[in-house]
């Protein structure tokens, strides 16, 4: 976890290796000072000149504003690497989930993987500005101040010896009881997103069926586990403070009764007023230590949940890879189904898709129908590879998809999905997902193809009309042919749509289709549809059920065949007629 958290350092090595050297330097200075304090006071119980102390004054001012300088300077040190460190570690999250396949979301979660961009590299951001320096600072402090007290009086010094480990095993005790309860907490945060992203998505919904009260229970009830979850750490994580200033009272205590004891009672020289005044410094020193060491050490305990979290992300190998020197260049339009299986998950015991068997030449129209939950969508998807098959193989321009350089085999697969999604921008960017060169005059020639030219001239400021996230402010059947456009910009050798005229009426989609025809017709089309009147005209129409074909053939021998087909299209034309 370590090693891989730490190449995302990159840039920023620099400010990182530069904040533990300035708060080295700081402490080194800081831990002097009560030496030559000790000395000052030492000097004026003997009686020294005005001359004398002024020079004390003028080395201790300038000792303090270089503790001051290197102080300042580890700071800005640490807050530069650290904010540079979380955004290269949220820029390779991101990099990562975008060479995803779909079944690495589905196995992460998309709820789940925005809350280890966002709190866990906060948490993980916070964690690594304090090890760079308060980490540094404080143990280096404890040593130091142990060392010199020491050089002071050993017997003295060994109180402060004995309350280290006894504040060190107290925070070890608590970590082992707060570990288990982050882990959980960070599962509670992802549930608490997942609501948020599902009502925030769906509010049309929401309101459409009035369930607010139902979502705001729902909601509740996830911020509510998250406090109590919380509450229950912070109980623990509260012993701290008073086992901190209890141990710092008891030994500061000791130090000063045992200390005067010495200087009053004795005249061996063994401590000196001074010495005593400098043994209290370094004491509180060490002790203000255990206190920072006691944040530094609460912070590590949830970032390390988080860094394991977002490692895992990180570590996380796609079985969906880009072959070394892929093919570039797809040949044609021709699609094979060999033998094809496939389920979403090793564990799944059931297939979603099972013996596959399909043939289109380049140009042809394949149209799809069946029932809900029939495995249509999951069939298209193994043609750009979105998935891979479990078993046999898909074939496109005659080679297997596995074969392919994803980019290239993509750019010529152009699939309108189920779920059309626009993104926030004007009309002219939206379409320019298909082709980021294309001028104005192809964006008018393809929204006019896909029938959407007419309703974007009415708009005000037409092409130029600003889209809001998720194509909000445009109807469905207007984003379903924006996004039929913008396929149609990349020029495919195949274009799937999948049920991606269903807002359209039968009219608008005939127009479709039949511009289709006569401006692609060298393109493999494949319709997924749930009208008869969208495939009727296809070339080869299939009928899949419970992940099977269950029949294949063009419109009049299915109808002839008086099976699923012939049901369906009897059902539609006579609510037709009626």
């Amino acid at each position: 976890m370590i090693k891989s958290l730490a190449s995302r350092i990159r840039q920023y090595k620099r400010p990182t290796i530069l904040s533990p050297v300035f708060v080295s330097i700081e402490v080194i200075l800081e831990c002097i000072i009560p030496l030559i304090m000790a000395s000052l006071i030492d000097d004026m119980e003997k009686g020294i000149s005005a001359q004398k102390i002024a020079i004390y004054a003028v080395v201790l001012i300038a000792m303090a504003m270089l503790s001051l300088f290197f102080g300042v300077s580890a700071g800005k040190a640490a807050a530069t690497a650290g904010c540079g460190f979380a955004k290269n570690l949220r820029q390779d999250l991101f990099y990562k989930v975008q060479n995803f396949a779909f079944a690495d979301i589905d196995r992460f979660s998309t709820s789940s993987l925005v809350t280890r961009l966002t709190t866990d590299v906060t948490n993980v951001q916070q964690a690594f500005q304090m090890l760079i320096r308060i980490a540094v600072r404080t143990p280096f402090m404890m040593v130091m101040s142990i060392v010199m007290a020491f050089t002071i009086n050993a017997k003295m010094a060994v109180i402060f010896v004995i309350a280290v480990p006894i504040l060190g095993g107290a925070l070890i005790g608590i970590a082992k009881f707060v570990m288990p309860i982050f882990k959980r907490i960070f599962k509670q945060y992802d549930a608490l997103n997942a609501s948020v992203q599902e009502n925030v998505a769906g509010i049309r919904v929401v309101k459409s069926f009035v369930r607010e009260d139902y979502e705001q229970k729902k909601f509740s009830k996830a911020s509510d586990d998250v406090r109590v979850s919380f509450t229950k750490v912070d109980k623990i994580l509260a012993l701290n403070s008073p086992i901190m200033m209890v141990c710092m009272n008891v030994t500061m205590t000791l130090v000063i009764f045992l200390g005067s004891q010495i200087v009053v009672t004795t005249n061996t020289g063994d401590l000196s007023t001074g010495q005593l005044s400098q043994l209290i410094t370094y004491g509180v020193q060490i002790l203000s230590s255990m206190m920072m060491l006691s944040m530094v050490f609460v912070m590590t305990t949830m970032a390390s949940e988080s860094a394991n979290r977002i490692v895992e992300v990180l570590n996380h190998e796609s079985k969906l890879k880009n072959p070394e020197n892929g093919l570039t260049k797809v040949a044609s339009g021709d699609i094979v189904f060999e033998d094809v299986s496939f389920k979403y998950s090793e564990k799944s015991e059931k297939y979603a898709l099972s013996d596959i068997n399909l043939t289109l030449k380049s140009g042809e129209t394949l149209g799809i129908i069946g029932g809900t939950g029939s495995s249509k969508t999951s069939l298209i998807q193994l043609i750009s590879r979105l998935y891979d098959v479990t078993e046999g193989r898909v074939l496109v321009g005659g080679k297997d998809v596995r074969q392919y350089d994803l980019t290239a085999l993509r750019n010529e697969v152009a699939v309108v999905l189920q779920k059309n999604v626009l993104f926030s921008g004007s009309i002219k960017e939206n379409l320019r997902w298909g082709d980021k060169n294309a001028t104005d005059e192809e964006l008018v020639r393809v929204c006019k193809l896909a029938q959407a030219d007419e309703f974007i001239q009415n708009f005000p400021d037409k092409y130029d009309t600003h889209i809001e996230r998720g194509g909000t402010n445009v109807s469905g059947g207007q984003k379903q042919r924006l996004c039929i456009a913008r396929a149609l910009l990349k020029k495919p050798k195949v274009l799937i749509l999948d049920d991606s005229t269903s807002a359209v009426d039968t009219k608008t989609d005939s127009l479709i289709r039949a511009a289709f025809e006569s401006e692609i017709p060298d393109t493999t089309k494949i319709i997924i549809a749930q009208r008869i009147s969208s495939v009727e005209h296809a070339d080869k129409i299939i009928v899949m059920d419970d992940g099977k074909i269950v029949e294949q053939g063009t419109h009049d021998e299915l109808v002839k065949l008086g099976g699923i087909y012939a049901e369906v299209f009897e059902t539609q034309t006579k609510g037709k007629e009626a």
